[in-house]
């Protein structure tokens, strides 16, 4: 046990105390820490330090003077006034705080003064700051933005090709495939805070860009992102994700000087493979960008390639920086969430940039998605929606046939409008080639097999995109409703409840329940469950079947009364289920046909939905089934 002022360095456990509280200390940062402490007093070189921590391992230098700034903020020490850590440039480093050995019995019975909050207090999450956030403007010319991400590009992928050739520790972690990286939202140090959306950008773009490599397992936004804000350990990330690497960074602007910061790290024991911080005029960006390139793949060894054997080429640039930052924008309010205005807003910033650039094919993608959205969400016109957005994917696809998200976008509305099945297999088989790590494509091809009928591989698929973005709830949400579909339903429970783990008021989740307890006969149960659920339109349908169930009629019909008077224009789907499921055809039918007439996208079901089970036998059925292209 060591002991210098406050605080006590534990080697035997690895734990660092400060007057009685356990401070959190990453484990490389302890290792430097107490390799400094042993040799208190002396000088020690860099060289030395790196040797002797990581004996046959490549390790930028950087690493080591950040594990030093960070140990300083953990002790509280200043470079410019130490009182633990002293730089001697050029020469090394020297702990200068007296040092004490004493056991731990005596250690810990050493007085302490005052409780100090310790250092592990997790900083506040943004939406917890007081500071209101500025709305960024719509059309501000930053021209360092566009030349941040193919210059990150090239050093992430370059940190990723050199960790797959280190070796991972600690086996009490569970079996990782060391070719996974999870990219964390890039904090904004902007002093104005409000630059969260290119921050944000930044980090998706890069998920984007990394998963067009074959064999390389990148987790997806939405679980990556639920560790904005949030100082975890670096290992309970990679734990939750099922990664073996993590990259992190920030971006700082202040007048006219610009510095992004990335750092790759190994998730099982915290050890950075590589960082770097570039600090530059705004005006020097695109000419100091080869540099920073060539600096990164020199220092560490590898070039990432493609699986043709070619470096994996960025789809992002546009010529006009402007519209690349309007589309950055555009993708930050689609990531907020479906209301309208988070999608009028992520609509007027694809508008912009296509305004600004009418060949950025990204923006046009962008686009498209917006507008399936709305149309899917009933905010526009559902046949004058889908007919937009799909001229928009097309668009996208004539501009860039290399870009996986024009793609996409086409064979969503090929699916969920068009019902061209093998157009919208066709789509995705694209989409997959040029991105094989999308979870949304994995998730796409799972709803058309799905539709067809094809559980078992469509049940493959949807595990295939959980494994790439495991915390994401709604992915949960359709691998349950699923297993019902496909009768098995313990295991259907079990992804709901998932689902209501990570978001408690995700919408159709306790309907789908409530389905499933029909479906076993414990109707009691299924109410309740049924009586939770947050989307009033999908309430209001469950309950009109599960009171029939129960033999209350005089409710059910209550229930499908108010369904049709509030929502006939944009749920005929649900309508027509409760009638089936009560087993009165000819309504059936008649709210099928005005389903098919909406474009109602619930359709897509009614080949596998057990709702209309009752009626399979009815030539009607088969009919309809075969207007939908679907195979009887």
């Amino acid at each position: 046990m060591k002991l210098f002022k406050t605080f006590r360095l534990d080697t035997a456990n690895h734990l660092l105390w400060r007057d009685g509280d356990r401070v959190s200390i990453p484990p490389k940062n302890f290792d430097v820490l107490a390799y400094l402490v042993e040799h208190a007093g002396q000088v020690v070189t860099q060289d030395e330090i790196l040797e002797t921590l990581w004996p046959e391992t490549f390790v930028n230098p950087e690493v080591l003077r950040k594990y030093i700034l960070e140990i300083r903020k953990t002790l509280g020490d200043r470079p410019d006034s130490p009182e633990f850590i002293e730089t001697l440039p050029k020469r090394g480093y020297r702990f200068i705080a007296p040092v004490t050995n004493r056991s731990l019995a005596e250690a810990q019975a050493v007085p302490t003064s005052s409780p100090i909050e310790p250092s592990a207090i997790k900083k506040k999450n943004d939406n917890e700051t007081s500071t209101p956030k500025r709305e960024p403007p719509l059309a501000s010319r930053r021209l360092w933005r566009l030349a941040a991400i193919p210059v990150l590009l090239i050093v992430v992928a370059a940190a990723v090709g050199a960790s797959f050739r280190l070796r991972r520790g600690h086996e009490n972690l569970p079996t990782l495939d060391n070719n996974s990286i999870a990219v964390l939202p890039f904090a904004d140090m902007s002093s104005a805070k409000d630059q969260e959306y290119f921050s944000d950008g930044l980090a998706e773009q890069l998920i984007h860009e990394l998963a067009k490599v074959s064999g390389l397992k990148v987790v997806g936004r939405s679980s990556a992102f639920q560790f904005k804000g949030k100082n975890e350990d670096i290992r309970e990330v990679g734990r939750r994700l099922g990664v073996a690497n993590i990259l992190e960074g920030s971006v700082r602007r202040e007048g006219d000087r610009v510095r992004i910061t990335a750092a790759l790290s190994k998730a099982d024991d915290g050890f950075q493979l590589w960082s770097q911080t570039y600090d530059r005029k705004i005006n020097d960006i695109f000419v100091v960008q080869d540099e920073i390139a060539r600096a990164a793949t020199e220092a560490l060894r590898l070039k990432l390639l493609g699986s043709d054997g070619h470096p994996v080429p960025s789809t992002l640039a546009s010529s006009n920086p402007e519209s690349y930052e309007g589309y950055l924008q555009g993708r930050y309010f689609l990531g907020q969430g479906h209301s309208r205005e988070n999608l009028d807003k992520a609509l007027a910033y694809a508008d912009h940039a296509i305004k600004l650039d009418e060949k950025y094919a990204p923006a046009w993608a962008l686009r498209a998605e917006v507008k399936n959205r709305m149309a899917g969400f009933s905010l526009i016109d559902i046949t004058e929606g889908s007919r937009k957005a799909r001229d928009d994917a097309e668009r996208a696809i004539t501009l860039d046939p290399n870009s996986a998200s024009g793609y996409l976008a086409l064979a969503k509305m090929q699916n969920d409008y068009d019902w061209d099945w093998e157009a919208a297999n066709g789509s995705l088989a694209k989409a997959a080639a040029l991105e094989p790590g999308s979870a949304d494509v994995w998730r796409l091809r799972s709803y058309l097999a799905r539709e067809l009928g094809n559980f078992e591989p469509a049940i493959k698929f949807y595990e295939e995109a959980i494994t790439l973005d495991p915390l994401r709830a709604d992915f949960h949400l359709g691998l349950g409703y699923l297993l019902y579909l496909a009768d098995r339903y313990d295991e259907g429970q079990a992804e709901l409840q998932k689902t209501l783990d990570l978001n408690p008021k995700a919408a159709f989740a306790h309907a789908s329940l409530g389905r499933i307890l029909m479906a076993r006969g414990k109707t009691q149960q299924a109410l309740a469950e049924i009586e939770k659920e947050p989307s009033d339109w999908e309430r209001l349908a469950c309950e009109a079947m599960v009171y029939h169930a129960l033999g209350r009629n005089q409710y059910s019909n209550a229930a499908l009364t108010q369904l049709i008077a509030k929502y006939e224009k944009d749920s005929a789907y649900q309508i027509a289920e409760a009638y089936g499921f009560r087993g009165e055809s000819d309504k059936t039918f008649e709210w099928l046909e005005r389903a098919y007439k909406q474009r109602d996208g619930g359709l897509t079901d009614v080949k596998v939905d057990p709702a209309f089970r009752a009626l399979r036998h009815d030539p009607r059925y088969t009919e309809f089934l075969r207007k939908m292209r679907l195979q009887t």
